[in-house]
C-alpha cells in the first residue's frame, strides 16, 4: 500500500512538473515582437510589431523624436551682486545657483569670492534610431509597446485602451461595456506616454547639472482616437508634453508618419482600414479644392460656350425685322 502510495505521489509531482515547463514553454510561444523597420521605406521610420499566438495583435509604425531641456553651468563666471537684491524672493532672482539649494555649487576662484556662474538651458534633439529593442503585450482592452534604443539609455512606453463612448458623453471600459451597446460607439486611443532619459548618454548631453536617468510622463492624454477595427494614420506631425522628473522641465515627443493599430487585426502583418487624423484630411481638401473649383469652372465655361453656339445657330435662320419704320416700304 504504502509503495502504492508513493508511486501516486511521484506520478502526481511528475505532471505538476511537467504542466508547469508546458506553461512556461506555451507563454515565451505566446508572444513575439519584432522590429521590422529595415522594411520601411523611410530612413527616419521605425516599423514594430507584437505577435501572440502566431497573430500579429499590435502594429506600429512611425518616426519619433524628442525635445528634452537640460541645465548645464555656464562657461563664463558672471559677477551678479548688483543683480542679487536683499528683501526679493528667491524666483525672481533670475536663474542664479543660490536659488538652487538642491544643485552642486561650482567651485568659485578664490580672486572674486562674489562671483558665481550662471545656470544655462540647453536643449537635446533625441530620435528613435532603427535596430531599436521593441517588446510589448496585447489584450481586450490593453495594449503597450515598449521601445528601447541606445544601450536602454531611452526608453519609451505607449499605452493604448479600448473604450466605449456613450450618448452620455461618458466612457466605459471594454470590459464594462458588455452589457450596453445602444447608442454607444467603440474607439481606441493612446492613454498614455512614458519617456525615462539618461543624461549620462554622452552623445546627445554636454555636462548636465542634473545628471542620471529622468522620467517623464503624460498626465490625462486622449490621443490618436480612432474607431475600434480601424487603424490610425497621420503624416502630420504631432506633439505631445511630457513633464519630467527633471525640476521644472517639460519633454516635448513629436511623431510624424504614424500609422498604428493596437487592436482587431484581423490579417497578419496587414492594417485594416485607416482613419485619417483631422490634419491630413484638411491638407487633402486644401490639395484638391482648387481641382474641383477648376474643373467646375471648366464646366461652366463649355455649357457657356455650347448655349452660346446652339443660340448663334437658331438666330441666324430667322428673318430680320427691321428695326427702323423707314425700311418697311422695301418690303412686300
Amino acid at each position: 500500500m504504502d509503495l502504492l502510495g508513493k508511486a501516486l505521489l511521484s506520478g502526481d509531482r511528475l505532471r505538476l512538473l511537467l504542466m508547469f515547463f508546458h506553461a512556461i514553454a506555451q507563454t515565451v510561444a505566446e508572444q513575439e515582437v519584432e522590429n521590422l523597420s529595415g522594411l520601411s521605406t523611410s530612413p527616419g521610420k521605425d516599423i514594430f510589431v507584437v505577435r501572440e499566438n502566431g497573430t500579429t495583435c499590435l502594429m506600429a509604425e512611425f518616426a519619433a523624436k524628442f525635445i528634452v531641456p537640460y541645465d548645464v553651468w555656464a562657461n563664463n563666471y558672471v559677477d551678479v551682486r548688483n543683480l542679487f537684491l536683499p528683501g526679493l524672493p528667491l524666483g525672481l532672482q533670475g536663474r542664479w545657483a543660490p536659488s538652487l539649494q538642491a544643485l552642486p555649487r561650482p567651485q568659485l576662484p578664490a580672486s572674486s569670492p562674489q562671483s558665481l556662474q550662471a545656470l544655462i538651458t540647453e536643449q537635446a534633439e533625441i530620435a528613435l534610431t532603427r535596430g531599436a529593442e521593441v517588446n510589448g503585450r496585447c489584450g481586450h482592452n490593453e495594449s503597450e509597446l515598449q521601445v528601447f534604443w541606445v544601450d536602454r539609455a531611452y526608453t519609451l512606453k505607449m499605452l493604448f485602451v479600448k473604450l466605449l463612448e456613450l450618448s452620455t458623453g461618458t466612457f466605459l471600459s471594454w470590459q464594462e461595456s458588455h452589457n450596453t451597446s445602444k447608442g454607444s460607439e467603440a474607439t481606441w486611443r493612446l492613454s498614455k506616454v512614458q519617456f525615462v532619459y539618461d543624461t549620462l548618454e554622452k552623445t546627445h548631453f554636454k555636462d548636465p547639472v542634473s545628471a542620471g536617468k529622468h522620467t517623464a510622463n503624460s498626465h490625462h492624454l486622449a490621443a490618436l482616437v480612432t474607431p475600434a477595427g480601424m487603424s490610425y494614420e497621420c503624416q502630420a506631425q504631432q506633439s505631445i508634453s511630457l513633464v519630467s522628473s527633471d525640476p521644472q522641465k517639460t519633454v516635448t515627443m513629436i511623431l510624424s508618419a504614424v500609422h498604428i493599430q493596437p487592436f482587431d487585426i484581423i490579417s497578419d502583418f496587414v492594417f485594416s482600414e485607416e482613419h485619417k487624423c483631422p490634419v491630413d484630411e484638411r491638407e487633402q481638401l486644401e490639395e484638391t479644392l482648387p481641382l474641383i473649383l477648376g474643373l467646375i469652372l471648366g464646366l461652366v465655361i463649355v455649357i457657356t460656350l455650347v448655349i452660346y453656339h446652339i443660340h448663334h445657330k437658331m438666330t441666324a435662320n430667322q428673318v430680320q425685322i427691321p428695326r427702323d419704320r423707314s425700311q418697311y416700304k422695301h418690303m412686300g
